[in-house]
């Protein structure tokens, strides 16, 4: 019954996306439609789809995973997030908006009239969306397995249907409906078995075992898919078909003692009620009190990796080419800014719920510490504490919150890729030249997914956001806010800053594993890059004063006084 639940939410979702698309569908008809749907959104609309479009995988499934795995350390993430927007607010959004300009690049062009860094440009936005589309391709596939069994290539194409289905056909029109609406969707999806969970946990006696290392609360058998290396914190006798340590293994008792052991492939393992649960390499064995302690306790090196990441997230969200995107929807530079005062509201009460499911799933889903398979906490945990059709009907509201998420995101991604390069190929950019775009958008980061590996939803967003921090978000920063900012500066500054991230990007997916001081820096090296990417856009600015273009005075006026003043 719960698989027909989750085709059920999934279907849901899918009807009504359609159904919102077909009115963008009936009313494009110019470019201006298309990409910033005739800057005609109000701001409580374009806050409900700016929030349905950045509450991706990583915000449904990955903060719950991250949570149980790495408990309070992992709060950086909804903080960061939230925190962002009123970076947002305060430095860049009614600004952007007075300039005009459809996307960043153009953005770009028009406050230094260059063709160069508007190409520069063009690829940073390319490498941030696909970064962020990767995590929307594999939560779907996780998704899916999870609660169907279906192979994960499904879950990738029927993302990719959806998204191209709204976007090719009526771009951002079509989508601001869409987003908008599956805010409110994802929200009901999460909070719902949430409460009705929490209940539940509260009437089975509300233990949070605080002092304890996870174990398991009866006989439980687990299957690994992949071969895993485990940290067994105490003596556990198990029992185990398949290889573990090496050995074959069929049905007798072994056991497990304190240490590290392997697991491989395809083996089955049985443990007994009330034994402590191996975790799977890296991730931290904490106790309960360790892991309600917030900094330096889930990861090595936690000081640094806490406060680099916080910095990415907090940076990255002000440079996310499809959240500014938005922004130029709006009628005018004051509607977009109280557009952005809105979304904190709106992502703060979200947060809330995820990192309930990550608590619960310490206690009801143990066995994904073993696994590493975090992103299926808020998949199972319906199942687990309430089985029968209860359970069911959870699990299909979550499912449906699922997929609003990855086709919301994916959809705003598409339309920010499609239509910087739509712009940057023809100065006048057609509806063809931005189908194409769309196409080229979504099959771009296909070929990457069967090789990235067993990455969580959060781990790949927070790549996007680094690059995203060590770029756009000192190009708009110094653009909007410093009339010195020259050509060379900007281009030296994006290269350096986002030719280093996107390197430490590719290394983490397709070099590791990564141990130590590598593993923090490639994943998390926002405090360095992004500092260093300000420093020198500043100084080879510095250095090329005499190329400042000589109507920065004038575009700084447009950027910051109020539309209806004449500028002379």
């Amino acid at each position: 019954m719960a698989v027909a639940t989750a085709l059920g939410g999934l279907a849901a979702v899918l009807g009504l996306t359609t159904l919102l698309g077909r009115h963008g569908r009936r009313t494009v008809q110019t470019t201006s439609e298309l990409l910033v749907a005739s800057r005609g959104v109000t701001p409580w609309r374009n806050a409900s789809a700016i929030s349905g479009e950045y509450l991706s995988a990583a915000a449904y499934l990955g903060s719950a995973g991250l949570v149980l795995a790495y408990g309070a350390d992992m709060l950086w993430l909804p903080v960061g997030a939230t925190a962002g927007y009123v970076l947002l607010l305060a430095f860049v959004t009614a600004p952007l908006r007075r300039s005009g300009a459809y996307t960043i690049s153009d953005f770009a062009e028009w406050r230094l009239g260059s063709r160069a860094v508007r190409r520069i440009v063009t690829g940073c936005v390319c490498f941030i969306g696909w970064f962020y589309l990767l995590p929307q391709f594999q939560g779907a596939g996780v998704t899916l397995r999870v609660l169907t069994g279906a192979p994960g290539w499904a879950g990738w194409a029927l993302v990719v249907a959806a998204a191209l289905v709204v976007v090719v056909s009526g771009g951002m029109r079509s989508i601001t409906a869409v987003q908008a609406v599956q805010f409110w969707v994802k929200l009901v999806a999460v909070a719902v078995p949430a409460v009705a969970l929490l209940a539940l946990w509260r009437l089975d006696g509300g233990d949070p075992a605080s002092g304890d290392i996870p174990h398991f609360g009866r006989d439980t058998r687990v299957r690994v898919g992949e071969r895993l290396t485990v940290s067994v914190p105490a003596d556990t006798t198990v029992t185990a078909w398949g290889h573990v340590d090496g050995a074959r293994r069929d049905g007798e008792w072994l056991r497990l003692s304190a240490g590290t052991h392997t697991i491989g492939p395809a083996t089955d393992v049985v443990f007994p009620s009330g034994a402590t649960v191996p975790h799977a390499r890296p991730l931290p064995v904490q106790d309960g009190e360790t892991w309600a302690m917030p900094i330096g306790h889930g990861e090595g090196h936690g000081l640094f990796t806490g406060y680099s990441a916080i910095l990415g997230v907090l940076l990255g969200t002000m440079g996310l080419p499809h959240i500014l995107m938005r922004f130029y929807t709006n009628t005018c530079g004051s509607a977009a800014r109280r557009t952005a005062a809105l979304v904190p509201g709106l992502l703060a009460l979200f947060y809330v719920f995820p990192v309930l499911y990550g608590m619960l799933g310490r206690l009801y889903t143990p066995e994904l510490l073993l696994t590493g398979d975090l992103d299926a906490t808020i998949l199972l945990l319906p199942r687990r504490m309430v089985p029968g059709p209860a359970g069911a009907l959870l699990t299909g509201l979550v499912a449906a919150g699922a997929f609003a998420a990855f086709i919301s995101t994916s959809c705003g991604l598409v339309v920010a890729i499609a239509g910087t390069l739509s712009q940057c190929a023809r100065r006048r950019a057609g509806i063809t030249a931005f189908r194409v775009g769309v196409v080229f958008a979504l099959a771009a980061p296909l070929p990457l997914l069967p090789r990235v590996g067993p990455q969580g939803a959060a781990t790949l967003v927070t790549m996007a956001l680094c690059v995203s921090a060590c770029s756009l978000c000192p190009l708009l920063v110094l653009g909007i806010w410093w009339r010195g900012l020259t050509a060379p500066g900007a281009a030296a500054g994006l290269l350096l800053g986002g030719g280093l991230s996107v390197a430490a990007g590719v290394a983490r997916l397709f070099c590791g594993p990564w141990t130590g001081w590598p593993a923090a820096l490639l994943a998390h090296p926002a405090i360095l890059l992004a500092p260093l990417s300000f420093a020198v856009m500043a100084a080879v600015s510095l250095l090329t004063r005499h190329r400042a273009p000589r109507w920065a005075d004038r575009a700084l006026a447009r950027l910051h006084l109020p539309e209806d003043m004449p500028i002379r």
